[in-house]
């Protein structure tokens, strides 16, 4: 779907469980905020096998927009909506590449959890968060269900950001943060949100592990990725970043 959000005829539910081998071009987009850079540098790398979507960073993978961004940094991540203009990470960027604005899933309140594991080490992260689309510039604030830096993982756990970030949403306050759960990240757990108008409610493993008494009210597109940072690199010998996914689903 592309143009403008037209709730009559923008997906409400999603259950997707990475059958085949190829993922549904009807709701993902396997690139990374392309129009600051360009689909083809923007580009995850990625497989569908076996029931699993797998989102790695092979050492061959270009940096995003290195002349841009401040901090040496790749990714592979999958969206579930896109449109031009969205998310800047700087004063004063311009569009480099144009594409029709992308309605994969982008629900308004719902139920959204996703299963996954992750290969990750002090240079690198993975994420699952929901951001506005920003087909009206203030619609900018995010949902962040998991965030983990692999330098907030050892043996007893993890450290899992979780909350709202505000940035241009007027509407929204600052409300996050990363605390510690007994999680092997490297096996699978289901993070999840439960969004309705009066607030949220975040789950780990299907407990409530947080609440907020805010919530975005306009369509936000899914969000997954696994992240490398090179320059901190410590010189050992580092795995691949790997993301593993088994399901999204999504319910209103």
């Amino acid at each position: 779907m592309t143009g403008s959000y037209d709730p009559d005829v923008t997906r409400t539910h999603l259950d997707e469980r990475f059958t085949g081998r190829d993922l549904d071009r009807s709701v993902w987009f396997p690139y990374y905020l392309p129009h600051w850079s360009s689909r083809a540098e923007s580009a995850a790398t990625w497989e569908v096998r076996d029931g699993e979507l797998h989102l790695t960073i092979p050492p061959e993978q270009p940096l995003w927009c290195p002349d841009l961004h401040p901090e040496p940094l790749r990714v592979s991540c999958l969206q579930s909506g896109s449109l031009p203009g969205q998310q800047p990470f700087a004063e004063g960027l311009v569009v480099r590449e144009d594409h029709p604005a992308f309605w994969g899933y982008t629900p308004r309140c719902g139920s959204v959890e996703v299963r996954m594991r992750a290969t990750v080490s002090p240079r690198s992260m993975f994420a699952f968060w929901m951001s506005g689309i920003e087909d009206e510039p203030h619609r900018s604030g995010e949902i962040c269900v998991a965030e983990v830096f692999g330098d907030a993982v050892d043996d007893e756990g993890a450290a899992v950001g979780i909350g709202v970030h505000r940035f241009r949403d007027p509407e929204l306050v600052e409300e996050f943060s990363a605390d510690r759960f007994p999680l092997d990240v490297s096996r699978f757990h289901r993070y999840g949100v439960d969004w309705r108008p009066d607030g949220l409610t975040f789950s780990i493993d299907g407990e409530v592990v947080r609440r907020v008494r805010q919530s975005p009210t306009y369509p936000m597109q899914l969000m997954i990725g696994v992240f490398d940072f090179p320059a901190k690199a410590t010189g050992a010998d580092e795995p691949v970043p790997e993301l593993v996914v088994s399901h999204v689903i999504g319910r209103p």
